[in-house]
């Protein structure tokens, strides 16, 4: 099989080269150049700069051919979509949570993460695919028709889920003054069709696909999905609340997992100690995002024909590659000049506020004031007490410890754009 590949793809990895896996090679060099976001220069110094978010993204997308989020035309120009658009118009001058959700989800920046489809292209393309009928599934890209449909069902089933989590808990006392129930109950109505509608087409495709272990191992992921809604404590509209911290040998009732996401996946030179902050930290955002990203990337290369051992490594980068891009959102309302001091809510249980609680558990004090709604909280009192504190750091340091894993993980495919264009979107990350 020959598939285009750049001969100067250039390898940016934190760590310097790290050990190479022997392996058959899956691509063949090709004439064609594709410019990556890795040799942009400072034209004074001549160093290399760090790549910039869009234009890594922009050029990543080139790699696999187009853009790859699943809100693409067919999607967009659906009956059911437009439907929905129309009733989401008399929604605006509510102040339904969806609203905001459809707006995070159009807008392509880096506060979100509509590069789900596209890590999971970057990953087919990077592995190549083995003892498959090629001719029949593979387009001009190297990347298989199915795996393209699985890029788009994992968007589907992310979208699906922030849509759910948008409805909300609607009660006489709720603020009877300022909010109007008929348009909460409204909004509660369009989110709840539009991700059930989302869900049933997402299965419906990977149906079509025809692959019993795929469709085992995306329903495992829906089903994490749903645990992790009920992982510590909620207010009243099921927000999260941090947890006064268990015993690290508390057995967890999740384990029958093919790769457990909860199991470690070995040491990375000077890593933190594994504390009960950190265990919880990492079991909600593993069951919230890190499974289905792992397994839609584990899934991918099944579809490729590769072995469990390449699947499982498939896996652990999908799952790293998400735990680092959570830590780089938690660190945003605590960056310098961040409007969220001066009050704006932000996720009590973002991986700073857990470190600081772990650190001085008196600002449970505050947070505990937000059993009934998290906006009894003073988020400018915790925001200041948090800053001061060194869970900033351990935050830092987490993120780059997860970018560092899934680094690592990339050196067993062989060097090509599609990896460069990986590693790129992972350096783009990086905080500092």
């Amino acid at each position: 099989m020959n598939v285009a590949r750049s001969p100067t793809a250039v390898r940016m990895l934190r760590n310097g080269p790290a050990s190479r896996v022997v392996r058959r090679r899956l691509y063949a060099p090709s004439p064609v150049v594709i410019a990556t976001t890795a040799t942009q220069c400072d034209s004074n110094s001549g160093r290399l700069q760090k790549p910039d978010w869009n234009r890594a993204v922009s050029e990543a997308e080139k790699v696999v051919g187009y853009p790859s989020s699943f809100l693409s035309l067919r999607w967009l120009l659906s009956d059911e979509i437009a439907n929905v658009a129309l009733h989401l118009r008399r929604m605006v001058s509510s102040n339904h949570p969806l609203l905001k959700t459809v707006k995070e989800l159009l807008s392509n920046c880096q506060s979100n993460m509509q590069a789900w489809g596209l890590i999971v292209l970057l990953v087919s393309k990077a592995a190549g695919h083995m003892n498959v009928d090629s001719s029949a599934d593979e387009d001009k890209s190297g990347v298989l028709r199915s795996q393209r449909a699985l890029a788009e069902i994992a968007e589907m089933i992310r979208t699906s889920h922030l849509m759910h989590n948008g409805l909300i808990n609607i009660y006489r006392e709720m603020s009877p003054k300022s909010v109007d129930h008929d348009d909460m109950s409204f909004g509660n109505k369009i989110g709840l069709l539009s991700g059930d509608y989302l869900l049933a087409n997402s299965f419906y495709e990977l149906s079509m696909l025809k692959n019993q272990n795929l469709m085992e191992l995306i329903s495992s992921a829906l089903r994490d999905l749903s645990e992790a809604e009920f992982v510590g404590r909620r207010d009243s509209q099921n927000n999260p609340l941090p947890s006064p911290f268990e015993p690290l040998d508390r057995k967890l009732g999740s384990t029958r997992l093919r790769f457990n996401p909860l199991q470690p996946s070995g040491k990375v030179r000077g890593g933190m100690p594994l504390t009960p902050a950190l265990r919880d930290w990492t079991r909600r955002n593993v069951l919230s995002a890190g499974s289905l990203l792992g397994k839609s990337c584990q899934g991918a290369l099944l579809l490729a024909g590769h072995g469990e051992r390449l699947q499982k490594q498939g896996f652990l980068f999908g799952k790293h590659l998400s735990l680092a891009w959570q830590a780089y959102l938690d660190l945003e309302p605590f960056l310098s000049g961040s409007p969220y001091s001066l009050g704006i809510s932000f996720n009590l249980t973002s991986a700073p506020v857990m470190f600081h609680l772990e650190h001085d558990s008196s600002l449970f004090k505050e947070i505990d004031k937000g059993i009934n709604s998290v906006q009894d909280v003073d988020y400018v009192k915790v925001h200041d007490v948090v800053i001061k504190g060194p869970g900033i750091n351990y935050t830092k340091q987490l993120q780059k410890e997860h970018s560092e894993k899934a680094m690592e993980v990339l050196n067993v495919f062989e060097e090509s754009d599609a990896r460069t264009a990986l590693s790129n979107i992972i350096i783009a990350m990086d905080r500092e």
